[in-house]
């Protein structure tokens, strides 16, 4: 009988190792001096266009006839840029202690300021505030705790000015108790209809308050804001004057240091207007023990209206990422129109991995592409921006590198989304366009004032454009009235989320790529 012995090569077979697949991508890649030069003038693009764009933008204020620089903005407790503007009647209150009033009602008017106002209008706006508070100092920006009467969002207890907590829906029109405590750093808000059953909207601690601060009854009355649909797209913000007026009667401060006395002042005014004096001027009037209180401004922290926010500084971000995209698609599609994709079949049978590795190195390659700019480019630029006059809103050293990180990682998915469609289409302008399509496009249209304004939102709901949010340094806040507006720099979806939607998008069509791969020939 013959034995057949079959035949062993000795010469070891090639590892299908995803390492040796990552190094045969990143090989590809680095050979074809296009695509590495491409990815180089990445970062120059954004830093150039940024630190041009801050170079170019310069503000001043007016003082009569003299330029002058303008007037810093407050600063919460957070670093955050407020608002600070009330009309305070207060005394000092000691460490142990606390204040109790009843609003009785509250009135307000609505105007356009001189000297070109409208009719008069009798009504509160939605966030005009009446109560009581407990506030580190008369110093704008310091911390506080407040429970108040709003004109149409009931009572509440807002601290610090970025937090706020809902109490009952009361009107205000109805009388209404409210009290704070304090208990070294830790303040209390109550509220109650009667003045003797009283119910606890919340407790909060001010880190770091002094043995004494200042306690007392406040009023103030924000713009009133009304967004526009512009005739051409987009929106138009207009603000109005307005003022509130609260009777405050059964006032009860305990706590007080011994010999002081009642004083009040108009927090962040400039003084009285020639429409406060020739109507209604902002103050406190007393009689009797009951005390009418009228005041303008707000305690809120501000938005972009105030100022440039870090991400105006990442103005060629667009245009790089679009030189990202167009890399991407080459990076596959070049091996499709010149038949090296079956090599690369040949040499990893195992088709998604195949494709997994190009993605993860165009990826890395993008990431990095954009970290660099973005590292480069905000810091620089925004010390410009400030050396020009112009105000830059403060942010947390947290979300700024948010926004560096993530246009960093903008770029890297977005690069993948592209390589994957051009796995799906295998053509490379076609797949460069759709790219810039579902990309690009929506972006543009949205922020530009093209579209309506719910239009615009929706877009940076649904399309990958979406990615975008994470760039946005200044949240909106619920408990402000502003135009948030995609032109305005607002997206509809908060930071993560919206790159979440991103990477949606670019699994799916790294998915669907994958399965074309496999049941497709080369």
């Amino acid at each position: 009988m013959t034995v057949v012995t079959p035949y062993r090569s000795a010469v070891r077979g090639a590892r299908d190792g995803f390492a040796q697949l990552l190094h045969a991508e990143w090989t590809k890649f680095r050979t074809v001096r296009g695509w590495v030069a491409a990815m180089a003038v990445v970062a120059p693009v954004v830093i150039a266009l940024g630190l041009f764009s801050a170079a170019g933008n310069s503000s001043s204020c007016s003082d009569g006839p003299k330029v002058v620089p303008c007037p810093a903005v407050p600063l919460g407790p957070g670093g955050e840029a407020v608002s600070d503007s009330f009309t305070f009647m207060h005394r000092p209150l000691g460490e142990g202690g606390g204040i109790t009033a009843r609003v009785t009602g509250m009135t307000g008017i609505i105007t356009y300021p001189p000297p070109n106002h409208d009719q008069i209008v009798n009504g509160l706006v939605p966030w005009a505030k009446a109560g009581i508070i407990i506030k580190e100092s008369t110093r704008q920006g310091s911390a506080y705790a407040a429970v108040m009467v709003t004109g149409h969002h009931g009572v509440r207890m807002q601290h610090d000015f970025t937090h706020d907590v809902a109490g009952r829906p009361a009107s205000a029109a109805s009388p209404t108790w409210l009290r704070l405590t304090r208990s070294g750093d830790t303040i209390t808000g109550y509220e109650s209809a009667d003045g003797v059953h009283w119910s606890t909207i919340g407790s909060v601690r001010l880190p770091g308050l002094p043995a004494t601060v200042q306690a007392g009854l406040f009023v103030t009355s924000p713009a009133d804001l009304t967004v526009k649909p512009n005739a051409v797209g987009g929106s138009i913000a207009q603000a109005r004057f307005t003022q509130a007026t609260a009777v405050f009667d059964n006032v009860d401060l305990r706590g007080a240091p011994p010999g002081t006395v009642w004083s009040d002042d108009q927090i962040g005014q400039s003084g009285t207007t020639q429409w406060e004096q020739e109507h209604k001027p902002a103050g406190v009037v007393s009689s009797g023990g009951t005390f009418t209180v009228t005041g303008s401004g707000d305690i809120a922290p501000i938005g972009q209206e105030a100022g440039q926010s870090i991400e105006h500084t990442l103005t060629g971000g667009l245009v790089a990422l679009i030189v990202v995209m167009i890399v991407a698609v080459m990076f596959v599609t070049a091996e499709y129109r010149r038949g090296l994709i079956r090599t690369t079949l040949l040499a990893s049978p195992r088709r998604g991995r195949a494709l997994a590795a190009k993605a993860l190195v165009i990826g890395v390659l993008a990431f990095a592409a954009g970290l660099v700019a973005a590292v480069v480019t905000v810091p620089p630029a925004t010390r410009i921006l400030r050396s020009n006059g112009n105000y830059v809103l403060p942010v947390s050293l947290l979300t700024e590198l948010r926004v560096m990180v993530g246009t960093a990682a903008l770029f890297a998915v977005a690069a993948v989304g592209a390589l994957a469609l051009g796995a799906l289409f295998r053509r490379g302008v076609a797949a460069a366009v759709t790219a810039m399509v579902v990309v690009v496009v929506p972006a543009v249209l949205a922020t530009a004032s093209v579209l309506p304004l719910e239009v615009s939102r929706w877009l940076l709901r649904l399309t990958p454009a979406a990615g975008f949010a994470v760039q946005q340094s200044i949240p909106d806040y619920p408990q402000v009235i502003g135009d948030y507006s995609p032109q305005a720099g607002y997206y509809p979806l908060p930071p993560w989320a919206g790159f979440a939607v991103l990477c949606g998008y670019a699994a799916l069509a790294l998915a669907l790529a994958v399965l074309r791969m496999r049941r497709r020939d080369a």
